[in-house]
């Protein structure tokens, strides 16, 4: 134990104390005890950090940045400041109760998790889900892809600097978020695709408004290329900036824009079609060098493919159902609730206990704006997941960031940032 100096006397000294007291940074700035996030590890080199930020940036994330002047010698991504526990809390609620929670993990882009998850029920139940039903998730799932480039777009020409495509992308996703809201009543946690199919056929007033994308959306893109493409100052601070190769890429389980930026045309669409996305042709766009800018050019055509399939889908939209008639997973007709015991006994057993997939285990992927999102889950027989691990993209694709900024400048971090389109929600599960 140590002993407490006597009363009166000097306090001891301590190194530490005194370096933030009494020193100065490289700059030869004072600083008081309150100045942590920038210490001095020797001559050369100091470590700086970069965060956690406000949720409504690109979410709580710190970076503990090693610098050499204003050159990034390493980066060692710090996660888990969201701390939500989604995975856990799937195996606390039946299958249908886990809905809402896929909403809230990547919740730009939610109706992708609401597929995922459901694609993995509906294989462990070995059930089939109708045509149009299909269909609806792919056009609701392309117009939820678009959203989603759209905030990466503006928040990511935020961070350079440019106020104007900000201001552009939310004009566009506003309309997108409108059909949202016709066919589920809320705006961005639809919980609109459920095990077994949809919450509910779409409303007469779906098609006028698809339509109205369909036909306007090539030219609002163009609008925003127009700001930004051939943009000599965002040029600058792209090209050449973070730069992955195919190789390294893949080594680190990169996917989505991130890999095809860097010139693999992988993609879950057309690898292993889902959902009846083997129905429609469309391109898969790639880049060459691997950068900041190649990712932005990928994702922007992105969006053009994406209308392109969201066109073929409503023109040969399929008529018929959007709920799976198999009776483990499909409630009895309102009709019969009036005049059999029956089946309103079992619909209030369904909607209560929920429905008990065989016991097995599934692993089903889509592929999300942000890359190949996958869900393994397990069945013991339950009405519960006995475990369900989410292969999240943005989890995956943050791994990269320490490669491609090593060497670059700090003031460069955030662009290449902006080029993964990280979400928190996604990586701290």
């Amino acid at each position: 134990m140590t002993a407490l100096p006597p009363p009166g006397a000097p306090p001891a000294s301590d190194p530490v104390s005194e370096q933030y007291e009494h020193g100065r940074d490289i700059l030869g700035v004072e600083h008081g005890l309150d100045a942590v996030d920038l210490v001095q590890l020797d001559e050369e080199t100091m470590e700086l950090n970069m965060g956690p930020q406000h949720p409504s940036t690109h979410g709580v994330l710190r970076l503990v940045l090693n610098l050499d002047g204003e050159v990034v010698r390493e980066c060692r991504p710090d996660i888990g400041y969201l701390h939500t526990g989604f995975e856990k809390d799937f195996e606390r609620h039946n299958y249908q109760q886990c809905i809402p929670y896929t909403d809230r993990m990547d919740y730009l882009a939610p109706l992708f998790n609401n597929l995922g998850f459901s694609l993995a029920v509906e294989r462990l139940l070995g059930i089939d889900v109708p045509p149009r039903a299909q269909y609806l998730r792919v056009i609701m799932c392309e117009l939820c892809r678009i959203a989603s480039h759209l905030i990466w777009y503006g928040t990511s020409a935020l961070d350079l600097g440019a106020t104007t495509p900000f201001i552009y992308a939310w004009r566009d996703r506003e309309k997108l978020l409108d059909i949202n809201e016709l066919v589920s009543g809320v705006r961005m946690h639809t919980s609109f695709i459920r095990v077994g199919g949809l919450l509910a056929d779409v409303p007469d007033e779906f098609y006028g408004m698809v339509n109205e994308v369909v036909r306007t959306f090539p030219r609002l893109i163009d609008e925003h290329e127009l700001l930004l493409t051939k943009n000599p100052i965002f040029r600058e601070r792209t090209v050449g900036l973070g730069v992955i190769s195919a190789e390294d890429a893949m080594n680190y389980g990169a996917t989505g824009p991130m890999l095809r930026g860097s010139g693999v045309p992988y993609d879950l669409r057309k690898a292993h079609p889902y959902s009846s996305y083997d129905h429609f042709d469309f391109d898969v766009p790639i880049g060459r060098r691997g950068d900041v800018y190649d990712r932005y050019l990928v994702r922007m055509q992105e969006m053009r493919e994406s209308v392109r399939i969201i066109e073929q889908a409503l023109n040969n939209l399929p008529d018929g159902p959007v709920n799976t008639a198999d009776r483990r997973v499909a409630l009895p007709p309102r009709n019969e609730l009036n005049t059999s015991m029956e089946s309103l006994i079992y619909h209030f057993k369904l909607v209560t206990e929920g429905f008990r997939p065989p016991a097995g285990q599934v692993y089903e992927a889509v592929e999300s704006p942000r890359g190949e999102l996958g869900f393994y889950v397990v069945s013991d027989g339950s009405n519960r997941p006995y475990r369900c691990k989410v292969r999240a993209p943005a989890f995956s694709n943050l791994s990269t960031l320490p490669h491609m900024v090593r060497g670059e400048l700090i003031a460069d971090v955030v662009a290449v940032i902006g080029s993964i389109d990280i979400l928190l929600g996604d990586v701290d599960r």
